[in-house]
């Protein structure tokens, strides 16, 4: 008889830990604005640096910015707010931007959405998932090729030579050249544990 009674609690219990991990739409809709202006502070804190470094030193030396202030800019944001950050794309420059499985589903979905016609402003997702024994919120938000980014990562016959060979010594394995403006170029994602 004493089981009866503590099956349905047990499974009360359960039942409660599961609701407690799961967002409310309200809670889904903050931590998506939370995420948004994150990804924001991440891309103008980088945007700035790179663009104060191909004023101030040219193209091949803002190629340094994207390789050591990019990561560094990325963890002082994980750090201060207790989420990860990170640049995400399928042709990459740095190994450390490699897409996971999620990652990967998602620059796909981002992909076929602008070549229906969709713009940069749309191409973002979030949904929350199980990995492991923690529910995580996942977000990330389309990266664009702008005009500014063809001098490192469009044609290679029309990359200048100086910066070429910045990349070369930089990013022996670099396989982020040909784009065109518009194209995806990858994305920022985050994650936040819950």
């Amino acid at each position: 008889m004493q089981t009866r009674h503590l099956y349905p609690a047990a499974l009360a219990a359960i039942l409660l830990a599961a609701c407690a991990t799961t967002p409310s739409p309200e809670q889904r809709a903050t931590y998506t604005e939370e995420a948004r202006a994150t990804v924001n502070q991440l891309v103008q804190t980088l945007g700035g640096e790179l663009k104060t470094a191909m004023k101030e030193a040219g193209p091949a030396e803002a190629v340094m910015v994207c390789k050591e202030r990019a990561p560094k800019i990325a963890a002082a944001i994980s750090e201060e707010k207790g989420i990860k950050v990170r640049r995400v794309t399928f042709r990459n420059r740095n190994p450390k931007s490699v897409p996971d499985a999620w990652e990967s589903q998602v620059l796909h979905d981002f992909e076929q959405r602008l070549a229906k016609g969709a713009t940069a402003a749309d191409l973002e997702y979030s949904e929350v998932v199980q990995e492991g024994d923690t529910r995580t919120f996942r977000y990330m938000k389309g990266l664009v090729v702008q005009g500014i980014c063809m001098t490192c990562h469009g044609n290679p016959e029309t990359i200048p030579d100086g910066v070429k060979a910045k990349l070369a010594t930089e990013y022996p394995n670099d396989q982020a050249t040909g784009y065109l403006p518009n194209m995806l170029r990858g994305a920022v994602s985050l994650k936040k544990p819950l």
